[in-house]
């Protein structure tokens, strides 16, 4: 997530904007705490050697069906366990530590202890289809990865497919099982057709990779800024730009959805001198993939905070980053807030906005990592110095409520 300054008030102006002017606030989601996990080298334990180091913590998590799916990048495992912390399943590469540690064990329960021989590193990226089948993405080694002809692409990424009883083990190149690796992998999901989709990172944007049921490749489209639309009724005497923050798929239809903020260049007026950029807007761009047309956009309004300082106000517009899309429409979009997040839920179809706050204290948290579910619950997995701590945000149910009223 982005950084962000510390917030002292968020304004809102517009059709889908709030204002904490007078008694008005955004309203609080509290969380609900399901389990905790210990720090270690054991089975049930998550493997962490330097906390302080946050830029070497691999870690992911993703829930299907009230299941949890833990991604230890360092020990090379992968645990399925459920709402009360209970170990149903752990996946573990032949050659980690865990293995050996289970070798040595007097009780190993065959039943639930999968081993792995793809001798991969996992950064910490997890998806689960309505089978349980389950997908992370893999650095394969340095010997097996691939450069693009003109040197400027590294292919080093592959995602590891595996049956949740462990009967069935495979990787899933750019072609499907066995392909070609992919250039670095931003992220990756399953829609409900139990289909994977992998953005990955290129050099003008993002490469989307749609594979079908059976692995193989059913689509692959090219995100960039080259073909992204630009801004509308720009002024014509200022130079804009724009970035592709994301792009997240439609679980249900076959249509991206991708965020691009929009930025232009800010000239100082005494020295007519480039000295800076603003921020302009956030645009979420519906790209059908079957026509490959970019639809309609909806106005992302942007996280708002001012400082009072000497009689004086600065504003600051961050744009939020964009988490992803439920089965009936809704677009969640986060912030990090100096007491915990802000998110912005966005039902285009119907013009409905809301706007939430978790509490969080990031002074105990060293690394945090969240997923939405296609049903709109947040889940949160949060290493804290003393254990982790996995807890979910039913917004499903403010949704429901909000849409009966």
């Amino acid at each position: 997530m982005r950084k962000t300054f510390l917030a002292a008030c968020f304004l809102f102006t517009g059709l889908f904007f709030t204002s904490c002017l007078g008694n008005e606030t955004i309203q609080s989601i509290s969380e609900t705490e399901l389990f905790s996990l210990p720090y270690g080298n054991f089975e049930e334990q998550l493997s962490v050697s330097d906390l302080n180091d946050v830029g070497n913590v691999r870690f992911g998590i993703a829930m299907q069906d009230g299941f949890f799916y833990i991604v230890n990048g360092e020990s090379k495992k992968i645990l399925e366990l459920n709402s009360y912390g209970d170990l149903l399943t752990l996946f573990y590469n032949e050659d980690s530590q865990t293995a050996r540690l289970l070798e040595n064990s007097n009780k190993p329960d065959k039943s639930i202890h999968h081993e792995i021989s793809y001798p991969f590193d996992y950064p910490g990226m997890v998806a689960v289809d309505s089978n349980k089948n389950v997908y992370t993405v893999c650095s394969i080694p340095w010997d097996r990865q691939e450069k693009s002809d003109d040197g400027t692409t590294l292919y080093s990424h592959t995602v590891l497919r595996f049956a949740r009883d462990g009967s069935a083990v495979d990787y899933i190149g750019q072609q499907g099982p066995g392909g070609t690796p992919f250039p670095y992998i931003k992220n990756i999901y399953t829609t409900s057709k139990d289909e994977l989709v992998v953005v990955a990172s290129s050099s003008d944007g993002l490469l989307v990779y749609w594979f079908a049921s059976d692995g193989f490749l059913k689509y692959m489209i090219p995100v960039t800024t080259r073909d992204a639309p630009s801004v509308k009724g720009k002024d014509e005497t200022t130079d804009t730009f724009l970035t592709i923050q994301n792009v997240v798929p439609d679980p249900v239809s076959y249509r991206l959805y991708v965020q691009i903020d929009y930025y232009s260049t800010y000239i100082d007026e005494d020295s007519k001198v480039q000295s800076g950029i603003n921020y302009i807007q956030t645009l979420l761009y519906p790209l059908n993939i079957e026509s490959g047309t970019y639809e309609e956009p909806v106005s992302v309004p942007p996280y708002e905070e001012s400082v009072v300082s000497d009689y004086s106000k600065l504003t600051y517009r961050i744009p939020y980053d964009f988490l992803g899309v439920t089965k009936n429409g809704w677009k969640f979009f986060i912030v990090k807030t100096e007491d915990g997040f802000n998110i912005e839920m966005i039902q285009s179809e119907s013009q409905k906005i809301l706007r939430r706050h978790f509490k969080a204290n990031h002074s105990n948290i060293v690394f945090d990592t969240m997923c939405l579910s296609q049903d709109g619950i947040l889940t949160a997995l949060y290493l804290e110095k003393e254990r982790a701590r996995i807890v979910w945000y039913r917004t499903d149910n403010l949704i429901d409520a909000i849409l009966k009223n």
